[in-house]
């Protein structure tokens, strides 16, 4: 399940989509009703990552480090949120073995798990932040 790190983040990064100046963080936590503090440590995660640049003082603010179309909600997940698996035996990173499961070759539960995992990150690998900004909710597309 995403988090509200991993929401948060995603709000953040398509509120960026086209912006052509730095952007300050209290604009983009007001327009995205995120609370300050916590969009702070987000986008201090995803500047780490290389994800979103950002400038100290008069003029600063952040803006996306590269192209909308180069950047995917997977990546933004992953950074925030680590592995995509919903159960830990079927993590290619963070691995986590069941310890009620004798056989885990044979586990039909992680065999579907594992599908969930790779179609789930199909998806977001195939998503990028500016697909994904130009998304409208099912709502407005019905009108």
């Amino acid at each position: 399940m995403l988090s509200n790190k991993g929401k948060y983040g995603l709000k953040a990064m398509t509120h960026l989509v086209g912006v052509t100046q730095p952007m300050l963080a209290d604009d983009i936590a007001k327009d995205n009703a995120i609370p300050r503090k916590f969009l702070d440590v987000i986008l201090m995660e995803l500047k780490r990552a290389g994800l979103v640049s950002g400038k100290k003082g008069r003029g600063g603010g952040y803006m996306l480090a590269r192209p909308a179309d180069r950047i995917t909600v997977g990546q933004v997940i992953r950074i925030l949120e680590g592995s995509f698996a919903p159960i830990g035996c079927t993590s290619r990173t963070a691995y986590v073995p069941c310890h009620d499961c004798p056989d885990e070759a044979a586990c039909r539960i992680r065999d579907l798990m594992m599908d969930v995992r790779d179609q789930m990150a199909m998806v977001l690998d195939n998503t990028t932040i500016q697909a994904l900004a130009a998304r409208q909710t099912r709502a407005q597309r019905e009108f």
